[in-house]
C-alpha cells in the first residue's frame, strides 16, 4: 500500500485528506484507489463503529505482461511526485514470488496513477541482489537525508524471507530508477545501495537481527519523520518463545528420514513455528543506517532501538500461533500518519489502524 497525498481531493475537510493505493487479493494482487475516511477507535473493538473506505479506481492489473505467474507473490508499492526527467507522479512497485533462491529475476517498475491506462515501465533489477531481500516492500527515504547519503536515490526496497533465506532480519536497499532513464530499458539492473542487509542462513557468519526468529515475518516498513526526529521502522509479525520447522503442534520435521505423519488439521500446515506470535513495529535509527550508506558500518551492524507490541489494537488475534498480524503500511508525511493494514480483520475484509507519529513534547528543566 502506499498514501497518495493528492488523492480524493473532492472530500470534505475532515483532517485525513489523500488516498490510497492498494493491492487486493493474493490471487491477482491487482491494484486499487481507496478514499481515507475518519478513522474511529471503537472501545468494544465493534467492526459497526468503524467509518468505511470508498473506491476511486476500481482493481486494475498495472502489471501488464511484464511477470508470468507467481507462487505465492510478494509486493511493494510507494507513490513519489515526479522525480528527475518525469513530467508526471508515478506508482513504484515491485513483485516476485516466495520461491526462488537465488533469484535476481527483474522485479521493479514504476506506472502512471490512472490505473485503467498505466502505462506500466520495467521490469529491472536490484543490483545482483536476491529477490529473497528485494521484493516486498518499497517506501520513501525523505529527501534531505537522501541527499546527504544516498544522493539521488529516494526509494527504499527490501524484504525479508522466513527461515533466514535472504537475510535473517529485514533488509533495505536504497535506489533511484530515474537516475538511468525515464524510463530504464526493460532488464536493467539498478544500482542500489544497501541500508540493511544481515547474512543469510547459509553464511558462515551469524550476523542476525536481535531476537531473531526463522518464523518471523516482517511485512512492511516507513520512514517516519516528526519534527527534528526520524525512524526507520519495519512492522510485521514476531515469533517468540521456542522456534522450529515443522508443524505448529510442535512436532519438528527432521532432515532426514524417517518423517512423522502429518497432523490433523489445523495443524497440518508444514513451515516455521514459534512458541506464539506477536505484532509489533520495531525502530531503527536512520543516523545507522547513514553509517552504513557512507561505509562506516557493515549493513548487518545495525539493529532495532526500541519495539512497540501493537496485538491490543488489533480485532483478529485468536490463538498465540497465529501468523499474519498486520500487512502493508504507508506513511502521510505532512501529517504525520503511520496506515497499517490489519489483513482478515472483517472477515474477508481487511482494517486500516492509524496511528499519530509526534516527537517527543520538550519536558521543563528542573529547579
Amino acid at each position: 500500500m502506499t498514501y497518495y497525498p493528492h488523492g480524493d481531493p473532492t472530500e470534505p475537510a475532515d483532517g485525513y485528506p489523500g488516498s490510497i493505493f492498494a493491492t487486493g487479493h493474493d490471487w491477482n494482487q491487482h491494484v486499487s484507489e481507496i478514499s481515507i475516511p475518519v478513522p474511529i477507535i471503537s472501545p468494544d473493538k465493534d467492526l459497526d463503529d468503524l467509518n468505511t473506505a470508498t473506491t476511486l479506481q476500481d482493481f486494475q492489473n498495472i502489471r501488464g505482461d511484464l511477470f508470468g505467474e507467481f507462487e505465492i507473490p510478494r509486493a511493494g508499492l510507494e507513490y513519489l511526485p515526479a522525480q528527475g526527467g518525469q513530467t508526471t507522479d508515478k506508482l513504484y512497485f515491485c513483485w516476485a514470488q516466495h520461491m526462488g533462491e537465488a533469484e535476481t529475476n527483474p522485479s521493479h517498475g514504476w506506472c502512471e496513477l490512472d490505473l485503467s491506462n498505466p502505462q506500466t515501465a520495467g521490469a529491472w533489477r536490484i543490483g545482483d541482489y536476491w529477490n529473497y531481500v528485494t521484493t516486498d516492500y518499497i517506501f520513501a527515504i525523505p529527501q534531505q537525508w537522501a541527499n546527504a547519503n544516498t544522493p539521488g536515490m529516494y526509494l527504499a526496497t527490501g524484504r525479508f524471507r522466513d527461515g533466514g533465506q535472504g537475510a535473517r532480519g529485514p533488509s533495505l536497499l536504497a535506489y533511484g530508477p530515474w537516475n538511468e532513464g525515464n524510463p530504464p530499458a526493460p532488464n536493467s539492473t539498478l544500482s542500489a545501495v544497501p541500508l540493511l542487509l544481515y547474512t543469510d542462513v547459509t553464511a558462515e557468519d551469524d550476523f542476525t537481527m536481535d531476537n531473531y526468529h526463522h518464523s518471523d515475518e516482517w511485512s512492511s516498513g516507513a520512514w517516519l519523520t516528526a519534527g527534528d526526529k526520524s525512524a526507520v521502522i519495519f512492522v510485521g509479525t514476531k515469533g517468540v518463545g521456542d522456534c522450529w520447522y515443522g508443524f505448529a503442534n510442535g512436532v519438528v520435521w527432521p532432515d532426514e528420514p524417517p518423517y512423522p505423519p502429518v497432523p490433523d488439521a489445523p495443524y497440518d500446515e508444514r513451515g516455521w513455528w514459534s512458541t506464539a506470535f506477536e505484532g509489533q513495529i520495531v525502530f531503527y535509527d536512520p543516523a545507522e543506517l547513514a553509517a552504513v550508506a557512507r561505509g562506516e558500518m557493515e549493513p548487518y551492524e545495525p539493529q532495532p532501538y526500541a519495539t512497540l507490541q501493537i496485538d491490543e489494537y488489533l480485532y483478529h488475534i485468536e490463538p498465540a500461533q497465529q501468523r499474519h498480524h498486520v500487512g502493508a503500511a504507508s506513511f502521510d508525511r505532512e501529517r504525520g500518519l503511520l496506515y497499517v493494514f490489519e489483513p482478515l480483520a472483517d472477515g474477508d475484509k481487511s482494517l486500516i489502524h492509524v496511528w499519530e507519529v509526534a516527537a517527543e513534547e520538550a519536558t521543563a528543566p528542573g529547579p
